[in-house]
């Protein structure tokens, strides 16, 4: 076997491992049931969220968009905490950003800049169809840091946006547990995941993407910020890495709420209810109750 041959193998594979990692790590375990007959996804029930004639209520004026996170979709990420955040009074909607053609369900893979210009059309028709002029932004892994940062930085979203909560955010990029410095060792890995994974790329450690986000401060004034996390969290590594400094926010490990709670970076996005309790808390920090183990069973 030649030398080039070997490299290409080792390539193929760091490459290969790092995207099935971000995978299993970011988006929720289930999938839609498949039509027997025609093979296709079946329509997934919204309990309610993504209403476009819904209409905020006094006590919750400002919508609320959720962002799911890489390989996630509109859906999946959120089957617990929409319904969750409809049955307390808020008109929710959800957007699928990032896909790549012919790779269908698994979004957020798509460069994190266009995935931004679709969060921004999102807001927008979000904004006109309720009548809100702000809208609250939640978000998972890469949906709850980079992307939104970069709308409110770059894309002149901060007059749109009241708060951020980002769960398991990766605020600062990832080295997810060191992988990345497998993907560094191999000639050539960088630019086939820019090529194949962009919206991965983006989110290593060292990235472009990164260099030009965090050249700027964590926050813009006027958003309020919240960030969720685990200790157990083994993707957005090190999980220090996800908070914020700045004016207006709010850093939560799940661990000093409730010791017992043991999610890791995909569980805190998809069915904590610790986590969830923390969310509603940053939406209306006027009524916000004391998160504890208890809030799992709320």
């Amino acid at each position: 076997m030649s030398v080039h041959t070997r490299t290409l193998r080792v390539l193929a594979g760091a490459v290969s491992a790092l995207a099935l990692t971000l995978s299993f790590g970011s988006s929720s375990a289930s999938a839609a049931p498949a039509d027997a007959k025609t093979g296709k996804a079946e329509k997934t029930v919204t309990s309610g969220w993504n209403n476009w004639s819904c209409k905020p209520s006094a006590a919750h004026p400002q919508p609320v968009v959720l962002m799911h996170g890489t390989f996630g979709n509109s859906w999946d990420n959120w089957l617990v905490l929409a319904p969750y955040l409809v049955k307390r009074g808020y008109c929710v909607y959800s957007l699928d950003y990032g896909q790549k053609a012919g790779v269908p369900l698994f979004n957020g893979i798509g460069p994190i800049e266009k995935s931004a210009q679709q969060l921004s059309a999102f807001v927008d028709k979000v904004r006109k169809s309720t009548g809100a002029e702000k809208v609250d932004l939640v978000g998972h892994s890469q949906g709850g840091g980079p992307l939104p940062r970069y709308y409110l930085d770059f894309l002149d979203g901060a007059a749109k946006v009241g708060k951020l909560v980002g769960i398991a955010p990766d605020n600062h990029g990832t080295t997810v547990m060191g992988m990345t410095r497998l993907v560094d060792a191999v000639p050539g890995a960088h630019k086939v995941l820019s090529l194949t994974l962009p919206g991965v790329e983006d989110q290593l450690v060292g990235s472009e993407f990164l260099k030009k986000l965090n050249s700027k401060p964590d926050t813009v004034p006027g958003v309020t910020y919240t960030v969720i996390s685990t200790k157990y969290d083994e993707i957005a590594t090190p999980y220090t890495s996800q908070q914020l400094s700045g004016p207006n926010v709010r850093n939560v490990v799940v661990q000093d709420l409730c010791k017992l709670d043991v999610s890791e970076h995909a569980a805190i996005g998809t069915i904590d209810r610790v986590a969830f309790h923390e969310v509603a808390n940053a939406l209306d920090p006027a009524h916000a109750t004391p998160t504890t183990c208890a809030s799992a069973a709320s």
